[in-house]
């Protein structure tokens, strides 16, 4: 099923990585990756666009959970809702506050009129878009709505459908940080996961936690550490720690300025390297690692 649809590749995190180290590696995966398709899975936080910049071919609206709605008509005004809501989601004059609603159906219920139902709430949007390296699936989660397991499972179906339609055979991933339900929707059912730390104390704490979800999964897993030398002592844990469990450390990126000036002008690290410093050490080890990610691809 994996070889029909296409390979995937999700890219998980650390909690608390810098912004520039989380966008940096996929969107430079995505400039040096031929025929890909691309997913930005990290629907709370979605950022791969910022790079991408997509032009929106497709928008669909999503709808993660369920919202009451009170018919006025047919309330008698008795106050059970009011009284059975923990969320404070219904005033006393019954009026709904949809930003507290959790759609849990007690309202529903206690409601002696059947005067209460519930329907399909606006969660977000989810986009099918083109970008100028190919194909990108993407989505945008609305403030304070919850249901981003829901939604990332909705890019990844854009994602392969994408695939199928250009007849591409890879699918790279912008996963979210954590361990949560989004990134147990990201990363279930990838052919491989490049997990992108950082030498603290937080960063090795996380891996160990991302890992496990990984491991859980039977997902092949390889680590790239970004700013590695910030603390090289931490570093060389990291590589003792993965070494001690047959996990590769795909690279070990330094520290550099060039990322954030890449950043501010809408470009990849590779785009911006092309243009300003031809012949970079940090592209060509980007290429490399990028290398090192389909040769562990076609092992898998």
């Amino acid at each position: 099923d994996r070889r029909r649809r296409g390979r995937e590749i999700g890219r998980g995190a650390d909690r608390h990585p810098a912004l520039a180290a989380r966008l940096r590696d996929a969107a430079a995966f995505a400039s040096l990756a031929d025929r890909a398709v691309f997913a930005d899975c990290d629907v709370d936080a979605a950022d791969l666009h910022l790079i991408l910049k997509p032009t929106v071919i497709k928008q669909e609206e999503f709808s993660g959970m369920k919202i009451a709605r009170i018919n006025m008509d047919e309330c008698i005004g008795c106050g059970k809702c009011y009284e059975s809501c923990r969320f404070e989601a219904i005033d006393e004059d019954i009026q709904l506050i949809e930003e507290r609603c959790e759609g849990c159906g007690v309202c529903k219920l206690v409601c002696p009129e059947s005067a209460v139902e519930l329907v399909d709430r606006r969660s977000g949007w989810v986009f099918t878009s083109s970008t100028r390296f190919g194909p990108m699936a993407h989505a945008r989660l609305n403030i304070a709505e919850e249901a981003s397991g829901k939604l990332v499972t909705a890019v990844r179906n854009n994602a392969r459908a994408l695939a199928e339609e250009h007849g591409r055979n890879l699918i790279i991933i912008d996963g979210p940080p954590g361990i949560g339900c989004p990134v147990i929707s990201t990363m279930s059912g990838v052919d491989m996961v490049v997990l992108v730390t950082e030498p603290t104390v937080a960063g090795v704490h996380d891996l160990e936690r991302v890992l496990g979800v990984a491991n859980h999964f039977g997902i092949r897993s390889v680590v790239l550490v970004n700013k590695s030398d910030l603390n090289k002592e931490n570093t060389k844990k990291i590589e003792e720690y993965c070494a001690e469990r047959n996990i590769s450390v795909i690279g070990k990126i330094p520290y550099t300025e060039v990322v954030t000036k890449a950043m501010l002008e809408e470009r990849t690290l590779i785009e911006y390297l092309s243009a300003h410093s031809p012949g970079d050490d940090l592209a060509t080890l980007m290429t490399e690692i990028w290398g090192s990610i389909e040769s562990s691809l076609e092992k898998t």
